[in-house]
């Protein structure tokens, strides 16, 4: 899954060799990245604990 925001974007995949789902973030730089990541982790994180 890839969200594209006018920030940047942060993108989900499955990982076919662990059991794992990775999080990568592009933003306009490192720490923008890096508050997009966090963003995406805590609304996952959210989500999970509906569950």
């Amino acid at each position: 899954v890839k969200v594209d925001m006018p920030e940047g974007w942060v993108h989900l995949r499955k990982s076919n060799t662990e059991p794992i789902v990775r999080l990568y973030a592009e933003g306009r730089n490192e720490e923008e990245a890096d508050r997009l990541a966090m963003e995406a982790k805590k609304h996952i994180e959210k989500i999970l604990n509906q569950i």
